[in-house]
């Protein structure tokens, strides 16, 4: 698996831009574009901002299989939840946690 077409490929399926992908990961914009443009391969550290950026485990971003099997309420859910910024995340998690 190459970790760039990775990287590439949750970014798209987002609808992301690379600057979006350096906001929401406060990552420097050089990281991103060394990683996008010049096959940087990106450190553990940063590997794994990135993927909680995208809502994901180390293990889920390498995983070729699927791991967990998700109705598709739940598939959709994950897929609102990862177009949502970090503070919208945050409000979503609280008004979550009035419901239990």
């Amino acid at each position: 698996m190459d970790v760039t077409d990775k990287l590439k490929q949750l970014t798209k399926e987002r609808g992301w831009t690379e600057y979006r992908l350096t906001k929401e990961s406060k990552l420097p914009a050089s990281t991103i574009a060394n990683i996008f443009h010049h096959g940087t391969i990106p450190s553990i550290a940063t590997l794994e901002i990135l993927c909680n950026t995208f809502g994901l485990t180390l293990s889920q971003f390498f995983s070729e299989n699927e791991m967990v099997s998700l109705s598709k309420d739940q598939e959709n859910l994950l897929k609102k939840w990862s177009l949502l910024n970090t503070e919208q995340q945050k409000a979503f998690l609280k008004i979550f946690d009035t419901l239990k």
